[in-house]
């Protein structure tokens, strides 16, 4: 028996791997969606999605923070594998993608608190502290957007240097609507406009990553006779 896996039964493997990248940002995006169009009170103009972790149907969103982030794990790897000799986003470009999907796992461990009225019963305005809880859930989610971010910069990077210009310019410009809409909530506070402008910079960035897994998917079925970078 070899020690190697066989060309056939690695590119599999890279397959599957990359399919659950294609479908972790389309999964957590219809899951917030029907959160906000099934939960009393809930407005995505005032409360990040985060907030939906807590209340009796809480579960609901921490599991859609482990089961997309597992899926993005899982597709980083598939990444990885896929790089080929045109390079894919070099080494970083997967890992990033990696550590995006370990911090929505770890957002999942880790819940925002209740505030603003929300959920139902809860005081109306801002809170006075902030337990520990819900500050692990900030420092996380702010390292997986970073990563997310840097990201899109890598694999842009890439897309330019191999060529393809409307891959570079969707990652370039993905990532730089994400920063702007992240600058606008901390400038703009309580804005509205700013929350749901930064909700769909996340659903952007989530979208691109499963696009970019997609294509890297689709190319691999056009080549299954090449064999895959396995590092």
């Amino acid at each position: 028996m070899t020690d190697h896996p066989t060309t056939t039964a690695v590119s599999r493997a890279t397959r599957t791997l990359l399919m659950c990248g294609t479908v972790a940002g389309p999964l957590y995006i219809i899951v917030v969606l029907l959160q906000m169009l099934t939960r009393d009170g809930f407005d995505i103009s005032r409360y990040p999605a985060s907030m939906l972790s807590n209340g009796d149907e809480g579960w609901i969103q921490i599991a859609n923070f482990a089961v997309s982030g597992l899926l993005f794990v899982a597709g980083a790897v598939g990444l990885h594998r896929a790089r080929g000799p045109a390079g894919w986003g070099g080494a970083w470009g997967p890992r990033l993608v990696g550590v995006f999907g370990a911090g929505m796992i770890a957002a999942a461990c880790f819940s925002a608190d209740p505030a603003d009225g929300f959920p139902p019963g809860t005081p109306v305005g801002s809170p006075t502290s902030m337990s520990t809880q819900a500050m692990l859930h900030l420092l996380v989610s702010g390292i997986a957007f970073l990563a997310l971010n840097a990201a899109c910069l890598v694999f842009g990077r890439q897309f330019a240097a191999a060529g393809r210009r409307r891959w570079a310019a969707f990652s370039r410009m993905t990532g730089a609507i994400f920063v702007a809409a992240w600058i606008s909530i901390f400038a703009a506070q309580g804005f509205r406009v700013a929350n749901v402008a930064f909700a769909l910079a996340i659903a952007l960035s989530m979208a691109w990553a499963s696009l970019l897994a997609a294509y890297r998917l689709a190319s691999t079925r056009r080549h299954r006779g090449v064999a895959l970078t396995v590092v």
